[in-house]
């Protein structure tokens, strides 16, 4: 049996429609990190993608309506951590809690950057552009430094965070 496909204006729909039907596209899970006057800073976000090998090129996008908004697009750096598997309560802590660093094993990279141990890979970025995008905003970075090792996913889907199953 193939399910009913359902098609809207995303424009004139259901804000709740077109968000459910971007959580259609499976993405990977980062804690976004950077430095600030008052101490280190993290946010759970899932608006990463790469941009360029030559040169090395990163984006995220930060919502507009939140309170840790301003801190990051003040930041000139910043770090990316692709989060694994076994780091959802990380990753759901963040999404909470901006300060949630005393939980988990952390240091301090150049500038000031919080680095959290034992992510995926993890991506030192300086801040090279930014751009409007509606109600977020896009942020592009050079690539500094990269750390990286093997390990498991951890992955967001319709709202929910899983893990990789290998097609057969």
């Amino acid at each position: 049996m193939t399910a009913h496909a359902t098609s809207f204006d995303p424009a004139a729909g259901d804000s709740r429609a077109f968000r459910d039907a971007l959580g259609r596209f499976g993405t990977g899970v980062t804690v976004v990190t950077c430095a600030t006057p008052s101490g280190p800073l993290g946010i759970t976000a899932n608006s990463f993608a790469s941009v360029s090998l030559e040169p090395p090129l990163v984006l995220w996008s930060p919502a507009k309506s939140s309170q840790r908004y301003p801190f990051f697009m003040a930041a000139e750096r910043f770090a990316i951590h692709v989060m694994g598997a076994d780091q959802f309560d990380c990753c759901h802590a963040f999404a909470r809690d901006g300060a949630a660093f005393d939980r988990y094993d952390w240091h301090t990279g150049d500038g000031g950057v919080p680095l959290i141990d034992g992510c995926l890979s993890r991506f030192e970025c300086q801040t090279s552009a930014t751009h409007d995008g509606g109600d977020h905003s896009i942020i592009v970075a050079r690539v500094t430094r990269v750390t990286t090792q093997d390990g498991d996913p951890l992955l967001f889907f319709a709202g929910q965070y899983g893990s990789f199953e290998k097609a057969s």
